[in-house]
């Protein structure tokens, strides 16, 4: 007995440890899933690590290829008020430059020269202050003037080759960069603010002679480093972008768990575009904290900050478009929280066609082509939705959340067509027995 009892329990230990091994190697990924795991990582890391520099092509290649794009960027910078107090002190600066008071004065009639005098010094302190003040006065009416915006814009379309040529190192074409700096010449704006001297009662403006000053819009001695990787970025272009995209959908269908890696992959997007917007905000300090003295830490900001505008606002499309993208692959998985919240979404579409057909809506043929096609008008929605956000020229991550909100309104409103009449649920469940009758 004691050994038929020993040979039991040998057999059942020997068949326990069958069926753990067993349930190893049914757990164990095959060999073949292993290569697919690992190369669908592979080119889901390698697109993530292009997203930022795919981001940054298409901004090279709108701001350095578009002239069209370029103006329409710093244009707002006409109206800002660090650059107009920098530009005021630049040509207020220029002009004083040029003004000799006493060899002035002496233009003026003998019998006017202390009622000009006795003007100027009304202005305050010495002669020199009193007019440097008068000039930047003057200057400023000059910059804060609708005029200013038209010589901005006009100025930064004409040196936007020179722009090209500073970020990229062409030398094709006449001009030449060779201090890496792209400027403004303010003449034009000088001219203006002696017409308005001499309109102001200060006649011998006029004898000021032609000014040309520079105002620098960027100063390229550190992009100078990377000219060959600009270059390489404009000619990639919109393609970058494009092929990080195709890298990343190439890893998810590869991957043997196709919805838990999108929602990876997604993330990942988002998270290589926030690290692209916390790598700008950190070289802004950088490039701040290196300006001369003499360079006004206000405008410069304004400039760095009106430059890489649009490519802010990338960063924060790719990164809604990343979490849209996830949230979308985790609400149609199996998890509780996913289960729960697409059984409030079909509790309340169903509350809501039950309410519409008790209030007498009818449908007629609609709602049996829905039902019908539903999952085909479904992608197509989503197809839809997909090709406004690629085809809709810099759109912004508030455009972006406005298609997903229309999507989701359109399939809310799919699934209320595609719902069941209320009446069809009665009759579609089998007559009630009715109970015995008691005998008689």
């Amino acid at each position: 007995m004691e050994a038929a009892g020993a040979s039991g329990d040998e057999l059942s230990a020997l068949r326990a440890r069958v069926a753990a091994l067993e349930a190893e190697k049914a757990a164990a990924p095959p060999p073949h899933h292993r290569v697919r795991s690992f190369f669908s990582a592979l080119l889901i890391v390698i697109g993530c690590v292009l997203v930022p520099l795919g981001i940054v092509s298409t901004w090279t290649a709108d701001l350095v290829g578009d002239t069209d794009r370029y103006v329409q960027t710093v244009k707002p910078l006409a109206s800002d008020p660090d650059i107009q107090a920098a530009v005021a002190t630049r040509v207020t600066n220029a002009v004083m430059e040029h003004i000799d008071l006493p060899s002035l004065l002496e233009g003026v009639a003998p019998d006017q020269r202390p009622l000009a005098a006795k003007a100027l010094g009304k202005l305050g302190g010495s002669l020199q202050s009193a007019v440097a003040s008068f000039v930047h006065e003057r200057t400023q009416d000059v910059v804060a003037s609708p005029a200013f915006e038209t010589i901005w814009t006009d100025a930064n379309r004409a040196v936007h080759t020179s722009l090209d040529r500073a970020l990229t190192g062409s030398d094709e074409g006449a001009v030449k960069i060779e201090t890496n700096t792209v400027t403004i010449d303010l003449a034009p704006v000088i001219d203006r603010v002696k017409q308005r001297l001499v309109e102001s009662g200060l006649d011998v403006a006029a004898k000021i002679p032609e000014i040309h000053t520079d105002f620098t819009v960027v100063k390229s001695e550190d992009i100078g480093k990377v000219k060959t990787g600009f270059a390489l970025l404009q000619a990639m272009g919109v393609w970058l972008p494009v092929i990080a995209i195709l890298l990343v959908a190439g890893g998810v269908l590869l991957a043997v768990k196709r919805r838990r890696t999108l929602v990876a992959a997604a993330l990942g997007v988002a998270f290589a575009a926030i690290v692209l917007g916390v790598a700008l905000t950190v070289f802004r300090t950088v490039y701040l904290n290196a300006l001369p003295a003499n360079v006004s830490p206000g405008a410069a900001s304004s400039i760095y900050d009106t430059l890489i505008r649009f490519l802010r606002t990338s960063v924060r499309v790719y990164a809604a478009l990343g979490i849209l993208i996830a949230l979308a692959a985790w609400l149609s998985g199996p998890s509780r929280p996913a289960v729960l919240v697409r059984g409030l979404w079909h509790s309340g579409i169903t509350a809501t066609r039950a309410t519409a057909d008790h209030a007498g809506m009818r449908l007629g043929p609609v709602g049996p082509f829905v039902r019908r096609y539903r999952t085909w008008i479904t992608w197509i929605l989503v197809a839809g939705a997909a090709a406004a956000v690629v085809f809709w020229p810099h759109p912004t991550a508030w455009v972006i959340v406005g298609i997903t909100l229309v999507l989701v309104f359109v399939l809310a409103v799919v699934a209320f067509l595609a719902e069941e009449p209320a009446e069809a649920a009665p009759a579609a469940r089998p007559p009630a027995e009715s109970p015995p009758s008691a005998p008689a």
